[in-house]
């Protein structure tokens, strides 16, 4: 979003304009937003349209854009009657027009042309308006023109400005001046054509070839893009005389291509000196100034030193709870607590002519400009915390096709799922513990075996699942899965679309268990239905040790058979209800799609069709039954029976009794499961194992004969229709699990399909039980892979944006280790710590479970302490800079910020326990000796000279020791003060000062216990030249000279 391209009528130097007015920062420089510009900005859309219009970047206007909109926005009407209006263009000229002028919708450029030495309005005659509209009206004309200095010698002089005199009346104007100093030619017009020289006068007239740049007329208010500081110093050389104007190039051109490509930001320059506090500005403004004059006296002989990379700052700020889907927030163009005003973007934006549109329109964007012309190069659009899109499009879920203002920054909370989410939105506390909670909580139950992996000089415990113990006890698991997904069914107020997926995934957890447990057989025969293909396991149970092997596929074929007749029963029901009481044939038929004999033998022989329950009975049994139907269906076909006489859905149960389910199923909608079963139940032969049904089906998919497998929230709905399903590529998560199955160990390659949230949901932000399920089937060694992080990294963005912290890193431990990305898992936990640290930090919860995870907790102070920093608190930041063991960055915290407030305010006893928790660490710390250690030097000092009996250090015997330790300690403080300069704050010097003057006063007052005259004369010198208040050290001084005149009175004496 950093284009430079225009999309609207207006240029650079009009949007700088336009920036200003709206209260939006421009890209090269910094610049105060204030309150009225903002707030009047959002009184009228129609602002743009009674505006004139101006392109290029070296033209300007008097009252400037800004000013006329702030001006037409106080005053409705205000551009049809500007007075004195101008026009200028630098090193040109500028035209004034006299009285009101109307300025509304003109295109200044194309009306009014500078060039060199003459100015030309309304160049077309066919579109000047008559005299008295319009900018054809009288107007004081203002040229510069550029002349040769010797010609302003003696009588050079006077005739120039008899010839520019015969000129301008030869023009039909009034000559008013000529100024020698600048070139500045004045003359008045009654209406407009041309004016000026032409090219035979200006060689009446001798030029400079250089164009001189003046700038007259230009009020650095109107127009921020070219303020002051941007120009050479006025005290320097002109720009005439510089090498671009006797290149023949424009100076003006090449300073603004020189600061596009070098802004002053990126200069080199020592950084310290260029950093101001907020403090410092407000009490010491015009020494700052002589100080940085200073530094660039002294820095002017030095090279210049590498580029320093700035550390980027938070452009946005926002209170992440109050943010709605679809309620757009505003942009904080500042950063915080850091002196500077806080503002808001408008949030109407700067409204051009619908007509003006991008070329990115249609599908694309609807924006009218580029936002990034608006909002600088620190705009940015992307994701932030908690799921919030920020962009300057459409707002999410909008239909309006109208042109969107790109200057209107949008916050929206979109990447969010609806698992946990009433209708208004909300999310409810309830549905996160079932949903989220109380399967993660299960999961965490399950044996793991951990894995310690280095990270960087950290080590993190990776966790995974006990496979051995999980396949014995798959049932117990999958049944536990089971209850807590229908304690969600039983949550009040969930609508059709979200319990169809919910008890999809009682059937997925069903299917799991039937495929992939390991095979108990005692007790289990109690589940078979009676049909002929399982009679041999009805009757009797068996042990374990009984158990034919080569009867393990059957056995696991009756349990899949029960499970798709389960999963089918409720479609088929739904198909009979539909049905009239004379279609009974057709409703034996939908009871055998589900498998259901029993009931359709008993309505067969309720109706009297006693042969047809015969058949019906034996139906998916013996291939010889299905072979001798179908031999008979065959043989009516050959002797030309008319099976007019004979009920079509009768024939079709005769199909399908006979295997040929194809021509049994035309006609008639049936779903994919229903369809499976029919091909298992009664075309394949009842010993066919599952994997042979699955790939025959899967082979019939292929060749378009069978139902596509969709997801269970296309094949059953209802879906929402703000949901456009997505089907191409996704089958639905129980075929896929079929698939697995089918592959006994082998690699599968849609692993990634398979555990999609498409898969089983529509809601593409879903992963909260497929995670589960991967676990598990990756547990039991139903395969293998490291290439599932999309999952991974989807249900963490998914318990993120519900507040779940702790989960949300649970989760990541579980992901796989990649021997090519080592550091993944760190790198994912510190981002999660840093970007969600006001949430898991409040709660003690979500921190003793980051905590018993085994994450470092170096790293959580670490975030804490950025996190207490960016708000302002520097006490806890300091903290726990110090708890995280950053030594250099506490040391500066402590000594720009935190010591001088405590010393201040007599908390002597924390500035000494912070100060020494560091103390230990000094060797680590960049001048520790003119920082923290001072204020230890000064109570081990103080101490000593106090006669503390408890003090850990000698004590000073004499006055002499005294003397020289202050003035050692002196000239560290004085060293303090260089060393840090500026950063350091105003109570840190008057801290500083209080340390001296205590010194001083414990020194003096041991003046006169058995000290000769020379040493307190060495002594009063000293505190004469210590970090100490003026009227101090002067009272100090008059000390001195008493005692000094007592001292000649005595050797005089």
């Amino acid at each position: 979003m950093e284009s430079s391209i225009l999309y609207g009528p207006l240029s650079g130097r009009d949007l700088c304009v336009w920036h200003s007015a709206l209260g939006i920062s421009s890209p090269n420089k910094k610049r105060k937003m204030t309150e009225t510009n903002i707030s009047v900005c959002h009184q009228d859309r129609n602002l743009g349209g009674s505006l004139p219009v101006l392109q290029s970047s070296d033209y300007y206007t008097e009252p400037s854009l800004k000013e006329l909109s702030i001006q037409e926005l106080l005053d409705p009407g205000y551009c049809s009657r500007v007075p004195d209006f101008t026009v200028g263009r630098l090193g040109h000229g500028y035209v004034k027009f006299l009285g009101e002028t109307d300025v509304r919708w003109l295109d200044l450029e194309q009306i009014v042309k500078f060039r060199r030495h003459e100015v030309v309005v309304y160049e077309d005659e066919s579109a000047k308006p008559a005299v008295g509209h319009g900018l054809n009206k009288a107007a004081e004309v203002t040229l510069v023109l550029q002349l040769q200095s010797s010609d302003f010698e003696g009588k050079g002089q006077c005739k120039i400005v008899d010839r520019l005199r015969l000129i301008t009346n030869r023009q039909g104007a009034n000559f008013n001046s000529f100024d020698p100093s600048n070139g500045e030619w004045k003359f008045s017009v009654h209406h407009f054509s041309r004016f000026g020289l032409s090219e035979d006068e200006e060689e009446d007239i001798v030029m400079d070839d250089a164009t001189a740049i003046q700038y007259h007329g230009l009020n650095t208010d109107n127009n921020d893009d070219f303020n002051g500081d941007m120009y050479a110093d006025p005290s320097g050389p002109e720009l005439s005389h510089s090498l671009p104007a006797h290149l023949g190039l424009d100076p003006v051109r090449m300073k603004e291509m020189r600061m596009l490509m070098f802004p002053l930001d990126d200069e080199g320059g020592d950084s310290d000196q260029v950093i101001l506090s907020h403090e410092k500005q407000s009490f010491h403004e015009e020494p700052m100034k002589s100080l940085f004059h200073r530094s660039k006296l002294r820095m002017s002989d030095r090279p210049s030193p590498p580029v320093v990379r700035k550390t980027p700052v938070a452009l946005i700020e926002y209170n992440g709870s109050n943010f709605e889907r679809r309620a757009p927030s505003t942009v904080l163009l500042a950063q915080k607590n850091k002196g500077l005003l806080l503002r808001m973007a408008n949030e109407e934006g700067f409204r051009l002519d619908s007509q003006h549109k991008t070329p990115l329109t249609g599908t694309h964007s609807c924006n009218i400009v580029d936002a990034a012309l608006f909002m600088g190069r620190s705009f940015r659009v992307g994701w932030g915390p908690g799921g919030l899109l920020v962009h300057s499009g459409t707002p999410v879920g909008s239909h309006d096709n109208q042109g969107v203002l790109s200057s209107a920054i949008n916050l929206e909370k979109v990447g969010m799922d609806r698992v946990a989410r009433d209708e208004s939105n909300k999310v409810r506390e309830e549905s996160v513990h079932l949903f989220f909670d109380a399967p993660l909580d299960f999961h965490k139950s399950i044996s793991h075996v951990r894995e310690e992996v280095e990270a960087g000089s950290f080590r993190l415990t990776l966790q995974k699942l006990v496979s051995d113990q999980l396949r014995l006890m798959l049932p117990d698991v999958c049944r536990h899965y089971i209850e807590l997904v229908e304690r969600q069914l039983e949550v009040p107020g969930l609508s059709a679309s979200c319990r169809v997926p919910l008890m999809h995934q009682v059937m997925v957890w069903e299917l799991i268990k039937v495929l992939f447990s390991e095979r108990e057989i005692s007790g289990q025969s109690n589940v078979v239905e009676a049909d002929n293909e399982e009679d041999m396991m009805q009757d009797k149970k068996v042990s374990p040790a009984e158990v034919d092997p080569e009867a393990l596929p059957l056995m696991r074929r009756a349990e899949f058979s029960y499970w798709l007749q389960e999963s089918v029963y409720h479609r088929v029901q739904e198909d009979v209800g539909c049905l009239n009481e004379s279609s009974d044939l057709e409703h034996i038929f939908l009871l055998l799609t589900g498998r259901q004999l029993d009931a359709a033998v008993e309505l067969a022989a309720s109706r009297g069709d006693v042969r047809l329950a015969c058949l019906l009975s034996q139906a998916g049994g013996s291939m010889v039954n299905r072979s001798d139907i179908g031999e008979q269906l065959d043989r009516w076909r050959l002797n030309g029976l008319d099976f007019n006489f004979i009920e079509n859905d009768r024939i079709r149960i005769y199909e399908l009794l006979a295997g040929k389910i194809h021509a049994a199923s035309l006609g008639k909608k049936i779903d994919w499961k229903r369809f499976l079963g029919l091909l298992m139940w009664y075309e394949l032969p009842p010993v066919t194992d599952l994997p042979t049904v699955f790939y025959t089906y899967q082979h019939l998919l292929a060749e378009g004969k069978a139902p596509y497998p969709v997801p269970i929230y296309i094949d059953e709905g209802p879906v929402e229709e703000t949901m456009k399903p997505v089907t191409e590529g996704h089958f639905d998560l129980a075929y896929y699990l079929m698939l697995l199955h089918a592959s006994e160990g082998k690699k599968f390659g849609d692993l990634k399909s398979m555990f999609s949230a498409f898969a089983s949901t529509n809601d593409p932000l879903d992963h909260h039980m497929i995670w589960h399920q991967r676990a598990i089937l990756e547990a039991i060694g139903a395969f293998k892979s490291n290439d599932l992080h999309i999952l991974d990294v989807g249900f963490v963005s998914q318990l993120l944006c519900l507040g779940q912290c702790h989960w949300a890193i649970y989760v990541i431990l579980h992901m796989p280790y990649c021997e090519d990305f080592p550091y993944l898992h760190s790198t994912f936990i510190r981002e999660i710590l840093f970007q969600y640290c006001d949430t898991w930090s409040s709660q003690e919860h979500q921190l003793q479970f980051i905590e018993n995870l085994g994450v470092p907790s170096v790293w959580l102070h670490e975030a804490m302490a950025v996190y207490f920093q960016y708000h302002g608190d520097i006490a806890k930041a300091l903290e726990h800079f110090i708890h995280s063991s950053n030594w250099q960055k506490a040391h500066s915290i402590f000594i720009t910020s935190v010591a001088h407030s405590l010393f201040l305010s007599a908390q002597h006893s924390e500035v000494w326990r912070l100060a020494t928790s560091m103390e230990e660490y000094k060797s680590e710390i960049e001048d520790w000796d003119l920082g923290a250690g001072i204020y230890i030097s000064f109570y081990l000092l103080r101490s000593s000279m106090q006669h503390d009996d408890n003090t850990t250090m000698t004590e000073l015997d004499s006055l002499q020791k005294k003397d020289i330790a202050c003035r050692e300690f002196f000239g560290r403080i004085n060293e303090s003060l260089a060393v840090w300069g500026i950063r350091l704050p105003i109570d840190a010097r008057v801290a500083y000062s209080k340390m001296a003057e205590e010194l001083c006063r414990l020194l003096l007052s041991d003046i006169g216990e058995n000290s000769t005259r020379e040493i307190q004369l060495k002594c009063l010198d000293m505190t004469t030249s210590a970090f100490i208040a003026e009227d101090l050290r002067s009272s100090y001084l008059q000390d001195a000279v008493s005692l000094f005149t007592c001292y000649l009175s005595e050797a005089t004496g």
